[in-house]
């Protein structure tokens, strides 16, 4: 018996999962109910106690309570952006693909609470140093997945770079505060289309 499969066939509450796949899956389905019943306080032993077994078993497959939630989020975020890419298909002007693709992100992270742990500096004390890292994946992923052919803009590597960290301050500062009152619906998307979607108008 290998090791992976020594670990495999102990605990698991009497469900033996088939494959070191399916143990990941299940450690990363059991972090995102964590992260939902007590937030950025959450700890590996939590974990270890949804899926049944040991917090020794946790981590012979991720090493800290960081690279768990590091991998979680990255799980968590590429189904948000499928979602998200599926809602923008078709929108090719790149003013009006960044400003409804902002908007909608806005509108849908208050659903999100794993998402908003790791887009938010400081919104997770496990993650702190590689926040950044994770929320400016998520950003230009987004940029990359609409529906615009940026080179054709006029729009090279650099310039998405630029403009998926950008984006990515423009959700957090909305994320922080919302605004006195706060935006919603047309007036959010008239605020962005004027203050952010014109800038690639510009650029272009």
């Amino acid at each position: 018996m290998s090791y992976s499969s020594f670990v495999r066939t102990h605990g698991w509450s009497g469900a033996k999962p088939a494959s070191d796949e399916e143990a990941i899956a299940r450690i990363l389905a059991a972090a995102g109910k964590a992260i939902e019943d007590h937030g950025a306080d959450f700890s590996i032993s939590d974990v270890a106690r949804t899926v049944g077994v040991t917090r020794q078993t946790v981590y012979r497959y991720f090493s800290s309570t960081e690279a768990l939630l590091v991998a979680a989020a990255v799980h968590a975020v590429d189904g948000f952006l499928d979602r998200l890419t599926a809602h923008m298909a078709g929108v090719s002007d790149p003013a009006e693909a960044v400003t409804e693709a902002v908007a909608t992100a806005l509108e849908w992270l208050p659903r999100e609470k794993y998402i908003g742990l790791i887009m938010v500096p400081g919104g997770s004390k496990h993650v702190e140093s590689v926040t950044s890292d994770v929320a400016l994946r998520f950003a230009r992923t987004m940029v990359d997945r609409l529906d615009v052919d940026w080179a054709a803009a006029g729009f090279g590597d650099d310039d998405l770079d630029e403009l998926a960290e950008h984006l990515l301050r423009i959700i957090q500062s909305f994320v922080v505060d919302p605004g006195r009152p706060p935006r919603h619906g047309a007036a959010l998307r008239a605020y962005l289309r004027r203050w952010v979607g014109n800038a690639l108008v510009t650029r272009r």
